[in-house]
């Protein structure tokens, strides 16, 4: 079984509800086992001007398919949701970013592994800190030790479950 963890996001729309129809989604593809969600996060977007985003991460066991596979799964989900790309960094009604998948490291024009940008935002490093606070990014180094040059950026936790 591969150790997969997926970042959500969303600012249009109703985004609490995208990123609890993407949890309810990600449970329903095959091979997925044991779902875990960390708390939702609120922080201002990265990159770009638009409304402040919801963030996640979900951990999960999977025991078929590949990075490539669960890729497309995951755009698939975000197609379902609206998801448009005019741009970079563009607002969106759910972003779904794979993470990690166990240690692999790829570089792929489709797909980077570990997620590239994953060590320079607290939008992924606490949500994923709380899952997994023991775990080893690789390449980048320990999940806690990699929170000390994000400190500053603007992130609080919210009061919302993600799995309602």
């Amino acid at each position: 079984m591969a150790a997969v963890y997926v970042g959500l996001g969303a600012n249009l729309g109703e985004p609490l509800s995208a990123l609890r129809a993407a949890v309810r989604a990600l449970r329903a593809l095959p091979g997925v086992h044991t779902l875990r969600a960390s708390s939702v996060y609120r922080s201002a977007p990265v990159g770009a001007a638009g409304p402040d985003y919801l963030n996640a991460v979900v951990g999960f066991e999977a025991d078929e398919g590949t990075p490539l596979a669960m890729l497309a799964h995951l755009q698939a989900i975000e197609l379902a949701h609206g998801r448009e790309r005019p741009y970079r960094n563009a607002p969106r009604t759910l972003d779904l970013d794979l993470l990690l998948w166990d240690e692999q490291c790829l570089a792929l024009p489709t797909l980077t592994l570990p997620h590239p940008r994953l060590h320079e935002r607290a939008f992924v490093l606490l949500p994923l800190a709380e899952l997994a606070p023991g775990l080893c990014v690789p390449g980048q180094g320990p999940v806690a030790e990699l929170l000390t040059p994000v400190r500053e950026q603007a992130i609080v936790r919210t009061d919302d479950p993600l799995l309602a």
